[in-house]
């Protein structure tokens, strides 16, 4: 995990602490395994960007944090693949994701790859059908299906080997 997501997941979550310092339920303190100016240099860039805030002396999460860890949280959910090896490929996908949403298309295209689909472009891909039913209501979630549009081809598509 990295230390931007580690901060963020450790100010989402409640913890104990006990003079100041971070403890687990026994009272043990936790190990901080990052160096402590890579840690001041990130808090620092974290609250520049907006997504922490100090309140009353506490480093809080902002809506706009949270919000990006909720992201962070849904792009991080893998799929398997359901389909067996070398399955027909017969559905065609393309899709026309915003390059503000970088991450959401770099994730739908490692779960195509996941899914043994084939890019022909960078946003057409062609694969094995039914998409998982959960994958699809993933993609709801995430708003991203209505950038994206299938195609059941009549005979399945065949790869030429050059």
């Amino acid at each position: 995990m990295s230390l931007v997501m580690e901060i963020l997941e450790d100010l989402w979550n409640t913890h104990l602490s006990y003079k100041g310092m971070r403890v687990n339920l026994l009272g043990i303190p936790k190990p901080f395994e990052h160096n402590k100016n890579s840690f001041h240099s990130t808090m620092s860039r974290l609250r520049k960007n907006g997504l922490v805030e100090i309140k009353s002396g506490k480093w809080i999460l902002t809506k706009e944090g949270k919000e990006y860890c909720e992201n962070k949280r849904k792009l991080s959910l893998k799929f398997h693949s359901p389909f067996i090896l070398n399955a027909p490929k017969n559905l065609l996908l393309m899709f026309d994701i915003p390059e503000s949403r970088k991450a959401e298309r770099n994730w739908l295209r490692w779960h195509l790859r996941e899914f043994q689909y084939s890019m022909i472009q960078k946003s057409v891909w062609v694969g094995p059908s039914p998409l998982p039913k959960k994958f699809g209501a993933h993609l709801k979630e995430m708003d991203l299906y209505t950038y994206i549009k299938t195609f059941k081809l009549a005979k399945p598509y065949q790869i030429s080997k050059r």
